[in-house]
């Protein structure tokens, strides 16, 4: 996995500053993030964990964590790691997200962390594990993103 040390930063930080005052509570939460009810704890460059309380609240027709909620709590993690490394006039759209779901939960905390793991001129890869709170593992996911520019970026 690549390293923040191995990471190229960008020039300009208006999109990690923004998500850092996010996490200081300095700046709105995005609506998904009321709905879902998680929260982003931690940021740096190309490096995100999230967290929340799995609950019967987002339980399938089982009783068990709806696999969607660990998608969209795994695809936020790995969405804000990956706009850590854009640059201010830069946006990205998500190519595809995949999770492998490794046990069941009923009710938990649940943490993702997601690191960016190669990132070139065009494109992102990110990992992100979702574990409970006994540090298990429940799913690994991961998401390839293609960065925007110019007037693909606007309006994003």
């Amino acid at each position: 996995m690549m390293t923040n040390a191995q990471l190229k930063a960008p020039k300009t930080t208006k999109h990690l500053e923004s998500i850092q005052a996010l996490v200081r509570g300095e700046a709105p939460r995005p609506p998904i993030a009321d709905l879902i009810g998680f929260d982003a704890i931690e940021i740096a460059l190309g490096h995100s964990v999230f967290a929340m309380r799995a609950s019967a609240r987002h339980a399938n027709p089982m009783g068990t964590l709806h696999g969607g909620v660990v998608g969209d709590l795994s695809d936020a993690a790995m969405g804000m790691a990956m706009s850590t490394t854009l640059e201010d006039d830069e946006s990205f759209t998500t190519l595809d997200l995949t999770v492998k779901f490794l046990k069941p939960v009923w009710e938990s905390e649940l943490r993702a962390t997601a690191q960016v793991v190669k990132r070139t001129r065009t494109l992102g890869l990110i990992e992100c594990d979702v574990v409970d709170e006994s540090g298990s593992l429940v799913a690994r996911c991961s998401s390839t993103c293609m960065v925007l520019r110019g007037q693909d970026a606007k309006g994003r």
